[in-house]
């Protein structure tokens, strides 16, 4: 797990070690460990490492190939780098390392990105050809790994995180598309971002570029194509228990220390479980706790912790402490909290540091099997028309889910169904609410949602996993490698072996949605492993009580009042919102305020704090 970076000149112009060096060590919380520079030319990489897999001056980086054609910078993990000994070793190559980075180096001098679809790991990395002056840009099929690029001023940038961009003095420009679907959508979806021009290489794409400035992408991996062609799957149970158990053991490859992220939820439940089965011993967890009892699931996860015998360590965010780590979370962030828990998960990656250097995660579950309740209204698209006429004669419950769900009811058209889903607030409420009545015109979102639907015609569940595969859950591995690496600490999903995403992606539906919490074939497949109390525990998820702490956290006391005269209402986009009107009604007790209230908020901390950091550069 490192930082990577690199500095392409497009015109006859030597790469700058100066400016090189500044965006490398933007990005030295990615990796401690280690910093290397190459320079050929017009062409420059950074690379700051978090030793992993072979922890010697070995894997120092940037790494060359033995006849020295090609340098690259790698980010990440290949799990399964061992598998390709023999073939390298017949092929002539020699392997000096116990690194997974020369394993891939000459993967891709055998066979160029043919290599791609036979790792299982996660990475984004960049490989310079001297002879043929081009350099290529490589992602993992699910986004687990930021790799994010700029052209200004004649010249390519890419790296690992945005802030880099700016070190090197890229103008930080704010997109007002971006802005919009922040707004409408919580982030911004696909190659966009929220900064101008700065965009990502999509999860599953290679990007080549040429001294001439011609770029090229394709797409080495796609999921549409992956799960129509998966053989059929004739007991998924056994199937899944097998794939699962050989996922967590290929993470577990590692010489530094491994913990897990235990929330006390099924998902790193059925981790640890994996990994008691397994046997694996002296394994440690890591836990965020909270004081409020409709938050807090550390009773359970200390408690399977110690029925398998592992260790067990817990944190709670009060105070100053949980506003510092909201302002560390946007910085290493990059752009605004949308979930609003990064500060929790930044805060239990920094108790776990001193114990480990690599985290697994439950994360995933959720977008492949059906676990979010926000799925469930989609089965029944007609009823939900019902729901939407009822709530429109103010006959429908006032309980905060179900008011949420009225407020959903009155989207009418599938697209908007599936594109919204996911919000906190709809487009209905924001035009009444903020005045803003232009929606974004979310094409990379309603191109996915093409796919989705001749995917699974007619299933508007199983678009919507589909959409949120590609959508949602890239922005939560973003929330993952920010907050993890933001405590130099590496984070693995073992749901998100591509083995498990195609192979539930053919499964019928009564293997996902069975049940009322959803994900039927994990429940199923792990009752023997869990106790009753977690295999039936309500979900909670990693959810927090932001309308207590803003309102009656003293920390947050001042910052509230700054935000109520922020720079950010008077843009043109804010300029009709009341938002004194809003904080007035949070503060009387309304509690529909903070969906409205929050993605503001986070906003104008990003820009009083991440922003304009930039800005006095």
């Amino acid at each position: 797990m490192c930082g990577i970076n690199g500095i392409f000149h497009l015109q006859q112009q030597n790469a700058d070690e100066r400016i090189l060096t500044k965006m490398r060590d933007a990005l030295a919380h990615r990796g401690p460990d280690d910093k290397g520079i190459f320079i050929d030319g017009n062409l420059g990489l950074g690379h700051r490492r978090l030793s992993i897999l072979d922890t010697s001056d070995a894997g120092h980086q940037p790494f060359l190939s033995e006849d020295s054609r090609y340098a690259m910078v790698f980010n990440g993990e290949i799990y399964n780098f061992k598998e390709f000994y023999p073939e390298l070793k017949a092929a002539g190559f020699n392997i000096k390392t116990h690194s997974d980075t020369e394993v891939l180096l000459q993967l891709f001098q055998l066979y160029g990105t043919k290599m791609l679809n036979r790792l299982n790991g996660m990475f984004a990395f960049a490989i310079w050809d001297k002879t043929e002056r081009k350099l290529t840009l490589v992602r993992d099929r699910m986004g687990v790994k930021p790799l994010y690029y700029v052209q200004h001023d004649h010249t390519f940038y890419f790296a690992s995180e945005q802030k880099a961009f700016f070190a090197a003095g890229v103008p930080l420009k704010i997109s007002p598309t971006g802005l919009e679907e922040y707004i409408f959508n919580r982030f911004v979806a696909g190659e966009n971002t929220l900064f101008d021009k700065v965009k990502k290489v999509l999860p599953g794409y290679t990007l080549t570029i040429l001294e001439n400035g011609q770029m090229e992408f394709k797409k080495w991996w796609d999921l549409k194509k992956e799960i129509q062609e998966q053989p059929l799957i004739k007991n998924p149970q056994e199937w899944f228990n097998e794939t699962f158990d050989a996922s967590v053991k290929l993470r577990m490859v590692s010489d530094v220390p491994v913990g897990v992220l235990l929330s006390g939820g099924l998902d790193s439940s059925s981790v640890l479980a994996s990994l008691h089965e397994q046997q694996y011993k002296h394994i440690n967890t890591f836990n965020i706790g909270f004081t409020e009892a409709e938050h807090n699931e550390s009773h359970l996860a200390q408690r399977l912790a110690q029925k398998f015998d592992y260790g067990f360590d817990s944190i709670e965010l009060q105070g100053e402490t949980l506003f510092n780590k909201m302002i560390a979370a946007a910085y290493y962030h990059d752009e605004p909290l949308m979930h609003l828990s990064e500060p929790h998960l930044l805060a239990v990656s920094q108790l776990a540091k001193p114990s480990v250097k690599v985290l697994l995660s439950g994360e995933g579950a959720d977008e492949l099997m059906g676990g979010y309740v926000r799925y469930k209204p989609l089965r029944f698209p007609s009823l939900l028309q019902s729901i939407g006429t009822i709530s429109g004669l103010g006959m429908f419950s006032k309980k905060a889910r179900f008011e949420k769900l009225s407020r959903y009811a009155q989207i009418k058209d599938d697209a908007g169904m599936i594109l919204y889903n996911g919000s906190n607030i709809y487009p209905n409420d924001i035009r009444q609410v903020f005045g803003i009545n232009t929606e974004p015109e979310n094409e990379y979102r309603r191109q996915v949602f093409k796919e989705a639907k001749s995917l699974y015609p007619g299933n508007l569940r199983r678009q919507m996993l589909y959409f949120d595969q590609h959508t949602y859950l890239c922005s939560l591995l973003d929330r993952n490698d920010r907050c993890t690496m933001g405590a130099s600490i590496e984070c693995r999903e073992p749901f998100l072996d591509q083995r498990l995403v195609k192979g539930l992606g053919s499964l019928e539906d009564k293997w996902l949605f069975t049940g009322k919490k959803g994900k039927y074939i994990l429940k199923s497949s792990v009752a023997e492993r869990l106790p009753e109390e977690i295999l039936n525990f309500r979900k909670i998820g990693l959810s927090a009580p932001w309308g207590d702490y803003i309102t009656r956290n003293p920390a947050f006391s001042e910052e509230m009042d700054a935000f109520t005269s922020s720079e950010i209402f008077k843009m043109p986009y804010f300029e009709h919102i009341d938002i004194a009107g809003l904080v007035a009604n949070l503060r009387k007790g309304d509690k529909t305020m903070v969906s409205y209230i929050m993605p503001l908020f986070m906003l104008h901390i990003w820009v009083k704090y991440y922003v304009e950091s930039f800005r006095v550069i």
